[in-house]
């Protein structure tokens, strides 16, 4: 299965609430490092952090599919 197909495929439930969590873990440590007023660097470090995990964590479950795993 192409990626173009996988990311368009049906995405099991448990996937889609990953995906929206990873989504928020994202925006919030987006905030964190926009933020204009100046933060400790552990802070920064963990917004850092989120977003990255956020990230990974939504498009993991994005090309999650339901059915066909590649088999022909």
């Amino acid at each position: 299965m192409d990626i173009k197909r996988r990311a368009t495929a049906p995405t099991p439930k448990f996937f889609k609430v990953l995906r929206n969590v990873g989504l928020v873990l994202a925006a919030v440590g987006g905030t964190i490092l926009a933020a204009p007023i100046a933060l400790p660097v552990f802070i920064t470090s963990v917004g850092g952090y989120l977003v990255v995990a956020g990230g990974v964590a939504s498009a993991v479950s994005q090309l999650t599919t339901i059915g066909d795993h590649g088999n022909k």
